[in-house]
């Protein structure tokens, strides 16, 4: 790991000369996709910490780092060597773009569990009624909700938009009580739903590449941090910091 972070050091060092922070030039991802041979699925470019450098972020939710020519590209993480160690800064903006998107994803647009009690901390976690481990992981919602986590589920289906799970997930999101459909769903028992209702499974399916989900359980921290597969509640509980004392 040391090797590699020196090698991605010393090549932005080559590449980078000094400059002022600018905005992108406006043809860079023309220039990228010339020089690559073949289209890029660019979702956007912006300015990096590193003058002369710019961050391409992909469709997929990926991202790297291209000089104002687009003729050499950084693959990987950029890091800063800050005072108090390496700060991950492609990460960072990650969980930052992350938050951001979850945010604007409404309530009546997730099936929620809420505490009995007081909310001390909320997890998102997109889910897939298929999948093994967010079977594993629904099977501790109580646990999570008596040590005060709220989770909110968003749709992911792994095999796509158009799969029996996407249509099983929509039937739980068309449901009256979104929360006992999921349930149900888990069980393995029928959930049943008005036929012309239309759920935001594809929509949360594309949220969900967008912010890096490549499989499931993903789990997000209010911090935009994503923790892919599953944790225990107790685990989970530790890293949002609530301690012992969680159940009140």
């Amino acid at each position: 790991m040391r090797s590699r972070l020196l090698s991605v050091i010393a090549l932005v060092g080559v590449i980078v000369a000094p400059a002022a922070f600018a905005e992108p030039p406006a043809d860079l991802a023309d220039k990228l996709n010339a020089h690559s041979g073949q289209p890029l699925p660019i979702d956007s470019i912006d300015d990096s910490p590193v003058p002369g450098l710019y961050e391409v972020r992909l469709k997929g939710g990926n991202t790297l780092y291209s000089d104002g020519d687009g003729k050499y590209m950084i693959v990987g993480d950029l890091y800063q060597n800050a005072d108090d160690g390496m700060i991950n800064l492609t990460e960072q903006a990650a969980n930052q773009r992350r938050q951001k998107l979850l945010a604007a994803v409404p309530e009546d647009q997730r099936v929620v569990y809420k505490p009995a009690g007081e909310v001390k901390a909320k997890l998102t976690v997109f889910t897939d009624t298929t999948c093994p481990y967010c079977h594993k992981l629904h099977a501790e919602m109580s646990q999570l909700n008596d040590m005060g986590i709220e989770v909110d589920y968003l749709a992911f289906p792994r095999m796509g938009p158009n799969s029996d799970a996407a249509r099983q997930l929509a039937r739980v999101w068309c449901a009256d009580n979104r929360s006992e459909a999921m349930s149900a769903a888990f069980r393995g028992d029928t959930v049943d739903a008005p036929a012309n209702c239309s759920a935001p499974i594809a929509k949360q399916y594309q949220l969900g590449v967008e912010s890096g989900i490549q499989g499931t359980p993903a789990i997000v921290l209010p911090s935009g941090r994503m923790v892919p597969g599953y944790l225990p509640a107790k685990r989970l509980a530790s890293m949002l910091g609530l301690g012992d004392d969680s159940n009140g």
